[in-house]
């Protein structure tokens, strides 16, 4: 099921791409958004369900001006699948010119995302998951 756990991956970035919006039919009833990992973030550590991911994407796009996602590469590992995609925007309250590099880690069961981590850091997604670049 390796390769079906990418697609689904895959398919839930071209969806926000296009929409804007979560796939709600690739999320499992019992998803949890997990910020813990992500550096620095003061807001609330996990977010519950579909509605939570909402949630968490749209307090995120709030602090935004142009604000683009872009999935750069997606690698499997077992039960999970690494994101690895940039962020650019402009920061509605300083002005200034964002470029970011991120991960996360999505966790897969019965071919729904169960759990998504974030990590600022690439390299220490890619160890979590049982991988090295």
């Amino acid at each position: 099921m390796p390769q079906e756990n990418v697609d689904v991956v895959r398919r839930g970035y071209e969806h926000v791409s296009r929409t804007g919006d979560l796939l709600p039919e690739i999320f499992h009833p019992d998803f949890v958004w997990d910020m813990s990992r992500f550096g620095g973030w003061l807001e609330r550590q996990t977010y519950a369900g579909i509605e939570g991911a909402r949630e968490f994407m749209s307090d995120w796009a709030e602090a935004w001006d142009e604000w683009e996602l872009k999935l750069a590469d997606l690698r499997e590992a077992g039960g999970q699948v690494v994101a690895i995609a940039t962020q650019t925007g402009r920061s509605r309250v300083s002005g200034l010119r964002v470029d970011m590099e991120f991960a996360q880690v999505w966790s897969l069961a019965d071919g729904l995302q169960i759990r998504m981590e974030m990590y600022a850091d690439v390299q220490e997604a890619l160890a979590a998951a049982g991988l090295s670049d």
